[in-house]
């Protein structure tokens, strides 16, 4: 495994979080073999977060890549005073996940993999649910779904004139 310093310091920008290391095994004549599979968030706690899996024969190689992968994964939240601008269902295959905006000093009431990416995305009032199928990575997929698809008012606004539909009547311009 290699280091080098500029991607050093491209972290420096990020936090990291590590959520989980999944081992995996395979029978051979000599023996087993193990193999590693890391899921890792990485974000700014300023509206931006990304998400990454990497598999290895060994643990920091798993993490380095994960982390390689989150890196070019990032998405850009939007934040609305500390909580997310609506309600919305992310759904990653078998999981879906719920997210709610919350009042200011409420906190983030979520799972261990929600609340590690709502964090770490800048999101400081939120409540979760976790629907479906528990996996961590089903579920880590799912919020991001979820992250995804929020929008601003403003956004919205922009879309819909863009399409020529008035944003007060919902009829055309």
């Amino acid at each position: 495994m290699t280091f080098n310093r500029r991607n050093d310091r491209q972290d420096s920008e990020f936090e990291e979080k590590m959520l989980f290391v999944n081992r995996t095994s395979k029978t051979y004549q000599g023996g087993r073999r193990f193999r590693f599979a890391a899921l890792v968030i990485l974000g700014d706690r300023n509206g931006r977060v990304g998400m990454g899996i990497g598999k290895a024969k060994e643990v920091p190689v798993a993490i380095e890549k994960a982390k390689t992968v989150a890196r070019k994964n990032m998405i850009t939240v939007p934040v609305d005073g500390g909580t997310i601008p609506h309600d919305i269902v992310g759904e990653g295959t078998t999981s879906r996940v719920l997210l709610k905006r919350a009042a200011p000093g409420t906190g983030v009431i979520a799972g261990t993999v929600p609340r590690s990416i709502a964090e770490l995305a800048g999101i400081t009032d939120m409540l979760s649910k976790e629907l479906g199928s528990r996996n961590q990575i089903n579920v880590a997929y799912a919020v991001f779904d979820g992250l995804q698809k929020l929008r601003t008012p403003q956004q919205v606004r922009e879309l819909l004139e863009g399409e020529g539909v008035s944003p007060l009547t919902g009829g055309s311009l």
